[in-house]
């Protein structure tokens, strides 16, 4: 079980470095970190609570976004579900924002933000697939 939790959480990893490296150097790219950021202040809004740091509130929303994708990588992309698990979680992560109350524009803006979200999650779980196959 501890290989296909290392493997998820190396594929969360290079999820979110590859996004950070694109959304710093390019622009129209998704922002991912912002919808985290809204979803985790929505969130605490509940227990009266706000995380008004920005570079707090980052921090603790990557956080929370590696230990949730590597998870999520580790139960599907280490399976028979790996690559389809990718695609999954990207149109999810396109589709789902707006239901839940949050703005999508960060990712579903246009059909390039889309279809980087979706490739970024694909990512995630091919590299996962990758380090799980090597250290099984």
């Amino acid at each position: 079980m501890y290989k296909k939790i290392l493997a998820g959480l190396g594929g969360a990893v290079a999820l979110s470095l590859l996004h950070e490296a694109i959304r710093k150097n390019f622009d129209n790219v998704p922002e991912i970190n912002k919808l985290g950021e809204e979803a985790l202040n929505k969130a605490l809004d509940k227990v009266d609570a706000k995380v008004t740091n920005h570079d707090q509130l980052y921090a603790a929303t990557l956080a929370g976004d590696v230990i949730g994708n590597g998870m999520y990588y580790a139960a599907t992309a280490t399976t028979g579900f790996n690559v389809a698990s990718g695609v999954l979680m990207g149109l999810g992560a396109v589709a789902l924002p707006e239901k839940l109350g949050l703005d999508d524009k960060p990712v579903a803006e246009n059909n390039q933000k889309k279809i980087m979200t979706v490739a970024y999650y694909l990512f995630g779980a091919i590299v996962t697939k990758f380090i799980y196959d090597k250290i099984k």
